[in-house]
């Protein structure tokens, strides 16, 4: 790695000639092209999400639009929106690996490209990548890119999310780099490949139609753009947003102290048995300004679909390390220009065709960034993040409804969002999702509307934060009820360990769990609700977690309940699926927690009246269910508690 470089001028030491020497405009103009690069992404990103049919881009914003520079300057991500982040580090090498290998000759204006290859766009089949390319006298400065989630792709699974695929034949149709627009117009054979192997066509067919009005609506902003301001100016603009955000980046990786750091998280299994976990080993190498992060030693790559490729692996790296370093500022491709990434291939982060498909990949990038708290908590200090729920579980449910039409709702109805962790100024959400998938929560009235299904309950649990002087966010506990007969294929994987790191002295958040209630069926009536005390888990089925076998009740000395042992799992009408979350990570000693948050804690259902004395030291007194805004707090017990608590702990 070198010795520490000597801090190089800053951009905002520059001089307005020595700036217009490097970028050929004023920083002014640069500022303001920069802002309507990020606003024409915006526009076409609300243009699709306004008019989208498929229920995971219109409801759950499964999707991400982007500009791209030219291939002179290496196709580099210079905008993109507050889409799906998982796409952020994939897009630069994908929109390069899908034009270099059609031809960037033989694009043409009107020309709507499109690509899903995992193994060269990065993502899965599903995340379907258009590239519309953006002319200036008959030359390419820039392209527009979006990339969207399709409800199938076809496969063997309705929707696609199945962690049972043992090679990339069986995850559905790939699409080598080719036109579905040829000068605005359709191209036949393309759309009669796709059609011809997809399901749910009548959804995805005006989806595409949509798509191609955004990227074109998109190319006329940039390309507006670029006859404003001149083409100069705008490819100077490009060149000044990527070394913006990678000066950020250089400046951030430089504060860390010189070291070698480690960290680890696991994928739970594959669904071939429970026995082999995967483990995801990450060890950084910081000197001065640049940081390695090395693979070596991760596990091999799974047999199942639960795999990511590199270029997922990258991404998640990318992000990770933005949150935890640079949390201000835009990403680009200029992000990871100090950083290096050693990732030897075969692994569960680097899987190769066509024995390891690739599929959950966001699971195993979640893991990633798991990895990367715990590698740089220590040297993070007070500015170290809280970990996060870990894992999106995704639920993907289908069936033929009573009129003979078939439906599949994917991802949408498990625990795909939840809390993160505390950091130095505030506890961590309750409600977010994982930091590297930000989905949104998709309305509860538009997937009852959509789907045989009812969301019973979405409530946080008591006592599963992480405890801190900033506590964890609390996790979510989510009843659906299923009205129609269904088969669910499921990919809960991160329950075995808990995913919410604890820092700067804060503890771990609760790890959660998944089960079925009424498995064979139940009248829809108001004895449909499941309730939580402890006897109402002893008739459930568990499906992922570690629980008491007899109690069925999460236990960290239970036995471990496989997801996989049955494939899919199949409900009769009036069956309940429970999930629960990972709670978020702590910040902080929770003895430092003030009092008065702790009993706010209390009233508003996050910590109980016993967690409060226990964990915090706290004694609060009152009724929280019945009374909750006239609980106080016994400051003379407080007093004497936190003291021989404190005590306990030095000991």
């Amino acid at each position: 790695m070198g010795t520490p470089t000597i801090p190089r001028p800053l951009l905002r030491d520059l001089s307005e000639a020595g700036f217009a020497e490097r970028y050929h405009t004023d920083p002014f103009t640069a500022t303001v092209l920069a802002n309507r690069l990020r606003f024409a992404a915006q526009h076409v990103a609300t243009g699709l999400l306004h008019r989208a049919f498929s229920p995971i881009i219109a409801l759950a914003m499964d999707y991400i639009c982007a500009v791209c520079g030219p291939p002179e300057q290496d196709y580099r991500m210079v905008s993109a929106t507050n889409g799906l982040t998982v796409f952020l580090g994939t897009t630069q090498d994908g929109v390069r690996a899908a034009v270099e290998e059609y031809g960037p000759d033989r694009l043409a204006p009107g020309d709507l490209l499109v690509c899903n290859d995992p193994s060269r766009m990065g993502n899965h089949t599903n995340d379907v990548c258009f590239i519309r390319p953006v002319f200036h006298d008959n030359k390419i400065v820039s392209f527009m890119v979006l990339r969207a989630h399709m409800i199938d792709i076809g496969g063997v699974t309705p929707g696609g999310f199945s962690t049972t695929k043992r090679n990339t034949y069986e995850s559905g149709l790939v699409i080598s780099p080719r036109l579905l627009f040829r000068a605005d117009e359709p191209v036949r054979e393309t759309f009669s490949l796709i059609f011809d192997n997809v399901r749910f066509g009548e959804m995805q067919l005006p989806d595409l139609k949509t798509i191609h009005s955004c990227c074109r609506f998109g190319e006329n902003l940039v390309a507006d753009a670029v006859r404003r301001y001149g083409v100069e100016a705008f490819l100077g603009t490009l060149d000044y947003v990527c070394d913006t955000s990678a000066e950020r980046m250089r400046l951030a990786i430089a504060e860390l102290p010189d070291g070698d750091y480690e960290g680890a998280a696991s994928v739970d299994a594959d669904a071939i048995d429970a026995d082999e976990k995967y483990i995801v080993r990450l060890t950084l190498h910081k000197r001065g300004d640049r940081l390695e992060v090395d693979f070596s030693g991760s596990s091999r790559q799974a047999r199942t679909s639960i795999n990511a490729g590199a270029l997922d692996a990258k991404s998640a790296i990318g992000v990770g390390l933005k949150i935890l370093l640079d949390p201000e500022g835009t990403f680009t491709s200029g992000s990871f220009r100090s950083v290096d990434i050693v990732l030897p291939p075969g692994t569960i982060a680097s899987a190769l065709p066509p024995d390891g498909p690739i599929f959950y990949y966001w699971e195993v990038s979640n893991a990633i960034t798991t990895a990367l708290i715990r590698a740089l908590r220590t040297p993070l200090g007070e500015r170290a993040v809280g970990g996060d729920c870990g894992a999106n579980n995704t639920h993907n449910a289908y069936g033929v409804a009573e009129d003979g039409t078939p439906w599949a709702c994917g991802s949408l109805a498990g625990a795909e969002t939840g809390p993160i962790g505390a950091n130095r100024v505030a506890d961590g959400e309750g409600h977010l999702s994982t930091y590297l998938i930000n989905i949104i929560s998709p309305a509860t009235e538009g997937l009852e509307a959509q789907f045989p299904l009812m969301v019973m309950r979405k409530e946080y649990a008591p006592d599963t934060a992480g405890p801190g002087q900033h506590r964890g966010g609390a996790a979510i506990l989510k009843d659906v009820l299923w009205t129609a007969p269904a088969e669910h294929e499921v990919g809960p994987l991160h329950f075995r360990y808990g995913s919410g790191v604890g820092v700067n002295g804060g503890a771990d958040g609760e790890p959660g769990g998944a089960w079925i209630f009424d498995q064979q069926g139940k009248a829809v009536d108001a004895s449909s609700f499941v309730g939580t005390a402890d006897e109402a888990y002893l008739p459930a089925t568990p499906v992922a977690g570690v629980m008491d076998p007899v109690t069925k009740l999460r236990d960290r000395a239970g036995e471990f309940a496989y997801y996989g042992r049955e494939q899919p799992w199949v409900t009769s009408p009036g069956a309940t699926w429970r999930y629960l979350t990972n709670g978020g990570g702590g910040w902080g000693e929770a003895l430092q927690r003030d009092p008065d948050a702790v009993k706010r804690d209390v009233r508003d259902g996050y910590v109980s009246i016993e967690a409060a004395a226990q964990h915090y030291g706290v004694v609060v007194v009152g009724d929280p269910d019945n009374d909750p805004e006239n609980l106080e707090i016994d400051a003379e017990a407080t007093a004497a508690l936190r003291g021989t608590t404190a005590v306990q702990e030095e000991k």
